[in-house]
């Protein structure tokens, strides 16, 4: 991490206490009816200072993993948009799908995730659906792992009218 701090690159925690909702498949038949479990998350002071700071000179704000994203941007929602991120806790049942508006999050590392799971969905509102469907056409022709312990990505979010 010296590297990177010496590039200028900051590093901030969050908290999300991952359910197993979390890693379930959509089973209804449209996304709309799908329920995702609560889990607690907080977003602390320090982080969200960092994250202004990165903002204000410029900077972009990478999540290292969809939980990370998730808490992020729950804590944003909590907030008035254009709004700076004020520190936050609580409990979020957020799902995101294509069409979420992301306030905080400009790049996001993430393993390859299953089908039909609420994480690929999220990662097709971050990066935009053909986008995804690329990557993952790619990622199974050369044999790339998937789940938690696979391969990963790097993805830049597109607007949200492109996703």
């Amino acid at each position: 991490m010296r590297g990177f701090a010496a590039r200028g690159v900051e590093r901030a925690a969050v908290t999300l206490h991952v359910g197993a909702g979390t890693f379930q498949p959509v089973r209804s038949e449209h996304l709309a009816d799908h329920v995702m479990h609560s889990e607690r998350f907080e977003v602390s002071a320090a982080t969200a200072e960092a994250i202004e700071r990165a903002r204000a000179r410029g900077g972009r704000i990478v999540a290292v993993g969809t939980t990370s994203l998730r808490a992020l941007e729950s804590a944003a929602l909590r907030g008035e948009v254009g709004a700076a991120l004020a520190p936050a806790r609580g409990e979020t049942d957020l799902f995101i799908t294509p069409g979420f508006s992301f306030r905080v999050v400009d790049l996001l590392l993430t393993n390859f995730h299953l089908p039909k799971s609420t994480l690929l969905m999220l990662v097709a509102a971050f990066a935009g659906h053909e986008r995804i469907r690329a990557l993952y056409r790619h990622a199974i022709a050369e044999r790339y792992r998937f789940f938690s312990y696979g391969d990963a990505m790097l993805l830049a979010r597109v607007a949200a009218a492109a996703a």
